[in-house]
């Protein structure tokens, strides 16, 4: 089955079609949910609220541009829409002063889990707001559309997220220094 023909059997409310659909999209969207969510479950939970709107909406697709760049951005969309009703993503004060530091190198020599762990044990608002402009892309000016805040909101969310993640990486090299230390220490007193 084609895309076209699975995309408007899906408008007919086909559940073959639908379980196709979950099937040949699901492991992307379970990627944008576990970015965006505090943890597995959470991630779970919200892919499966995301195709229900995806099924919910798919007569909205219209064959203009990417199925699956529409099918991410309903579920962005979803997952920004839980934490919307959760907690007001606003709270912190706004500082336009404050200069964006540049990504610099700490991320790159992370375990890419090691970096998820820390993305997702980040405050709501900054997790949103790290994902949205530094792996997804989005302006500050779209973010804070999409957060209901101001772009100076989003551009001192983004400047705490990255101090949090950096002093986050630090603990874990510095753990693993330590190991190593211990276990250098330990392989000489043997």
């Amino acid at each position: 089955m084609g895309l076209e023909e699975l995309i408007n059997n899906c408008k007919k409310g086909n559940r073959q079609a639908q379980e196709q659909l979950y099937r040949d999209y699901s492991r992307t969207l379970f990627g944008i949910c576990l970015k965006y969510s505090r943890n597995k479950t959470e991630a779970e939970d919200n892919l499966h609220d995301s195709f229900m709107v995806i099924y919910k909406k798919v007569d909205q697709f219209k064959f203009k541009g990417s199925f699956e760049g529409w099918l991410k951005r309903i579920t962005v969309n979803t997952v920004l829409q839980k934490y919307r009703k959760e907690e007001p993503l606003s709270l912190v004060t706004e500082n336009t002063e404050e200069a964006e530091p540049e990504v610099d190198g700490d991320y790159e020599h992370v375990n890419l889990d090691t970096l998820l762990k820390h993305i997702q044990e980040l405050p709501d608002k900054y997790r949103l707001t790290f994902n949205l402009y530094v792996l997804d892309g989005y302006t500050h000016k779209e973010i804070s559309e999409l957060l209901g805040t101001t772009q100076g909101t989003s551009k001192s969310n983004l400047a705490r997220a990255r101090k949090l993640l950096r002093e986050k990486i630090e603990i874990t090299k510095n753990k693993a220094i330590i190991g190593l230390l211990i276990f250098f220490l330990l392989g000489f007193c043997v």
